[in-house]
């Protein structure tokens, strides 16, 4: 692993020393994935925990694709987040992530889904960080507000740093306002959702992460 991480620390100094920002980004979102893929393989090891992450990741990424029709809205930040706040913040990130690969199979894989594997697992480890607060619907709702209009921009910031020759604040400012109608858009519908669905959609999980954390003792 740490070799792994020194070739893809030399990779991403080539790519800067040549001026190919985009590479570089993409080599620094692999190395991070890398990073958290390890991690979350050092926590337990159980089937059944597993099978219910890959359920959720894959339910998150069926709820993104159904509603692609409608720029921006998307349940995944609102999954990601109850996932981190009722199984912990291992399965929230798992969550945001493979909801982000795998619904990019359908909706088109590219440099950004590294990026977007990441600012989605960082709403799971968001919501496990605030997951006492997070069980009342209006904080969940003003959270994942939040949440999405930070997923957005960081997209945006990434979008600006990758594809544009001139990072100026002109530059800056018109990759933004031009995102801005999306981002609100991802934002009011995370509000919807989880004010609908958000703190029910927690207290299932919280029974299913208790019966998998259940031993059975026999005397």
């Amino acid at each position: 692993m740490v070799g792994g991480l020194a070739f893809f620390a030399a990779a991403v100094w080539a790519a800067v020393d040549r001026g190919n920002d985009g590479l570089s980004l993409l080599l620094v979102a692999a190395a991070l994935i890398l990073l958290g893929v390890a991690w979350l393989e050092s926590g337990p090891d159980s089937a059944k925990e597993l099978a219910l992450i890959a359920t959720l990741g894959g339910v998150a990424a069926a709820g993104r694709v159904l509603f692609a029709a409608i720029p921006g809205v998307q349940p995944v930040t609102v999954i990601a987040v109850c996932a981190g706040a009722a199984l912990g913040m291992r399965a929230g990130i798992a969550v945001g992530g493979v909801a982000a690969l795998v619904s990019n199979f359908f909706l088109g894989q590219g440099v950004w889904t590294p990026w977007q594997m990441l600012a989605w697992g960082a709403c799971g480890a968001a919501g496990a960080a605030l997951a006492s607060p997070a069980r009342r619907r209006v904080f969940l709702a003003a959270l994942c507000f939040a949440l999405g209009l930070a997923f957005s921009s960081f997209m945006d910031v990434w979008n600006w740093l990758a594809f544009y020759d001139q990072h100026t604040w002109q530059t800056f400012v018109a990759v933004q306002s031009r995102g801005f109608p999306f981002d609100l858009a991802h934002a009011i519908g995370n509000v919807v959702i989880a004010l609908v669905a958000g703190p029910e959609l927690l207290r299932l999980l919280e029974r299913y992460g208790r019966r998998l954390k259940a031993e059975i003792v026999w005397a």
